[in-house]
């Protein structure tokens, strides 16, 4: 059990039977009345977003998640297989779990993998990868100044805007939260 207090940011709270992971929370004392917290809650199995509004000071049920650091190895056809790099266990990881992780995956590359009762719950990769240009378009003489886009395929085979001044072999660094561009890596 935790309070309202302790709320933070990845928190798992186990809501009537469901597992919910706080998105985003935000403490309200208004002129009138008593303090709230307001918060965004994503389902952990469905994906599914609600807005939710606890009383300050109550207590909610938190879900006894295991976040461990593990190395993505490869993907087996079907799934997608994580090391745990102090004890060498494998685990296999579907599809729908790991989600749009898999667009910012390369092989040896450690990810957060968050389990609950055996069950593994989601894939939970740093907040920025460098990942090297595959194919784009060359850009045009002239056409830095304007600051538009063009399409890019990464090497795990995502597509993102990126300047036009990039290059084919050009390394960058990709936000995995919204898969947008970041800067250019030398």
């Amino acid at each position: 059990m935790a309070s309202t207090n302790d709320l933070k940011n990845g928190l798992v709270l186990n809501l009537e039977g469901q597992l919910w992971s706080v998105v985003e929370f935000q403490h309200v004392k208004p002129g009138k009345g008593p303090a709230f917290v307001r918060t965004k809650l994503k389902n952990v199995l469905s994906g599914k977003v609600v807005d939710k509004t606890f009383n300050a000071g109550v207590k909610v049920e938190t879900a006894n998640v295991d976040k461990r650091t593990m190395q993505y190895l490869y993907n087996d056809g079907t799934d997608y297989v994580f090391m745990d790099g102090d004890t060498y266990d494998q685990i296999s990881v579907s599809p729908e779990i790991v989600g749009d992780a898999a667009k910012f995956m390369l092989e040896n590359q450690d990810a957060i993998v968050a389990r609950h009762d055996g069950n593994v719950l989601f894939i939970e990769l740093p907040p920025s990868v460098v990942l090297e240009i595959q194919y784009t378009e060359p850009g045009l003489q002239g056409d830095r100044s304007t600051g538009g886009t063009k399409p890019a395929t990464l090497e795990t085979g995502a597509e993102i805007a990126v300047p036009l001044f990039l290059n084919t072999g050009d390394k960058v660094k990709v936000d995995t939260r919204d898969g947008s561009y970041l800067s250019r890596v030398n």
